[in-house]
């Protein structure tokens, strides 16, 4: 492993106050490894055996029942994931797989519950990132069930913008089916929000994202921050996928 990713891990809320004899246990215990696109990490239900802290490439996350599949968030660098599994014990609730190189961090589980038992600081980090992580999943579960399919993508639209520092214009950093799997639509479903969209200041070309009328989507969007948020003790606005946990977007 590099330094300057050793320094990018240290710098993560989950990791940078513990202590420097903690650190150096997780990572000592912890291997790197590389792996190609589309592969899969692991799946639901299996023991969570490792916590995966993801250094380069892109992960999605995403949960399955019968026929049907969702992608529940994307990891992007430097992030850590399966974070609730391995402190409980417990099966994976989603399975992941890459969806280009990505080379991962990988600490066995077992370490990372004895240095949360040992290290104060730690434990109070992991209970903050777990909170984070639950606070998360109740907005974005309010965006679902409160919101119209029009409703979320604008508001989808112009987090993503405000991510940009207010770009007017931006790619979409996933696929449109993976976006519309996530927002709880179908890619059709999809297809039709990003049409009523023209009437609230928004264009589509191809991947790329185009406002032409900030303040009708942000009327359409209605931006709440016991949705949206972030909290007081969070800085920038949640992106589809925050680099430094687990969480989705909220």
């Amino acid at each position: 492993m590099r330094e300057s990713q050793r320094a990018e891990i240290r710098a993560l809320p989950l990791f940078r106050d513990m202590r420097a004899e903690s650190f150096d246990r997780l990572l000592q215990a912890g291997y790197v490894q590389s792996f190609p696109p589309q592969l899969d990490l692991f799946e639901q239900g299996e023991a969570a055996d490792f916590l995966h802290i993801l250094i380069e490439g892109m992960v999605e996350l995403y949960a399955s029942w019968q026929a049907r599949e969702s992608t529940m968030t994307i990891v992007r660098p430097v992030g850590t994931f399966i974070l609730a599994a391995c402190i409980r014990d417990a099966p994976y609730l989603m399975s992941a797989r890459t969806l280009e190189k990505s080379r991962l961090v990988m600490v066995p589980a077992p370490d990372l519950r004895a240095v949360f038992r040992s290290d104060p600081a730690f434990a109070m980090s992991t209970i903050d990132e777990l909170a984070q992580c639950y606070r998360a999943v109740v907005r974005h579960s309010k965006t679902l069930k409160l919101r119209t399919a029009r409703e979320r993508l604008a508001a989808y639209v112009l987090r993503q913008s405000e991510r940009d520092g207010g770009a007017a214009s931006f790619v979409l950093p996933v696929e449109k089916r993976m976006l519309a799997s996530y927002l709880g639509m179908t890619a059709e479903n999809l297809s039709r929000a990003f049409k009523t969209l023209l009437d609230d200041g928004v264009k589509v070309d191809g991947n790329r994202i185009i406002i032409t009328d900030r303040a009708a989507l942000v009327a359409r969007a209605a931006p709440d921050p016991l949705i949206d948020g972030p909290d007081a003790s969070e800085s920038g606005v949640v992106p589809l996928r925050r680099a430094a946990t687990g969480r989705p977007e909220s």
